[in-house]
């Protein structure tokens, strides 16, 4: 297993170790003790979440602001472009955004996704959304807190002053996802995650 560092603090790429013979793969996509070695003993997981979508659907960029969660986040089919963006108001990397290919199987490089299976880790405190790169995707991701829904929050995918570089330019969206509001509107109306979301394991 490798755990790669992003441009985001507490970000983190992680890679599990993949035994492949003729019969096809073999990975552990989590295990407590190694994960808490990984991302600090203080990380727990309450929630897993599973998402199916098709080719150009776009989900996000969601947070919740009083219930932060953290994710851990990997593919189980297909492969999509993973987005986390830091929104911890005294983080240095403040308003600044990661994205990386995920997927679940070993696409050809020519197909330009991931040489393998890997996950993304997201702390608390940051917002994140994915575009599906492939016919259809399964994301499968483990949260640190319960799922509120009075309590998220919708960050515009194409707010200009992020300027993301998603592979495509008009993506399938929710009536929810198409009406999110920029970084400076969340940011004027209090709408951040809560202070003790700055604070993550690896950041």
């Amino acid at each position: 297993m490798r755990v790669l560092d992003t441009r985001l603090p507490g970000v983190k790429r992680i890679e599990p170790a993949v035994h492949t013979d003729d019969r096809g793969h073999f990975l552990e996509s989590y295990q407590a003790r190694r994960y808490a070695e990984l991302l600090g003993a203080q990380v727990h997981f309450v929630q897993d979440n599973c998402s199916y979508s098709r080719k150009g659907v776009l989900r996000g960029l969601h947070y919740q602001v009083d219930h932060p969660q953290g994710k851990l986040v990997r593919v189980s089919q297909g492969a999509i472009f993973d987005v986390a963006v830091d929104l911890r108001p005294d983080s240095a990397t403040f308003g600044q955004w990661e994205g990386l290919v995920l997927s679940a199987e070993q696409y050809s490089p020519q197909d330009g996704y991931a040489a393998s299976p890997s996950q993304l880790w997201i702390p608390p405190g940051f917002a994140h959304g994915f575009l599906v790169l492939s016919d259809s995707a399964t994301v499968d991701y483990k949260c640190t807190d319960y799922y509120h829904p009075e309590d998220e929050a919708c960050l515009r995918w194409d707010d200009p002053d992020l300027a993301i570089a998603w592979p495509q330019s008009d993506p399938i969206l929710s009536d929810r996802d198409r009406q999110g509001d920029t970084l400076r509107a969340l940011r004027q109306a209090g709408r951040l995650p809560v202070a003790a979301a700055s604070v993550a394991a690896g950041s």
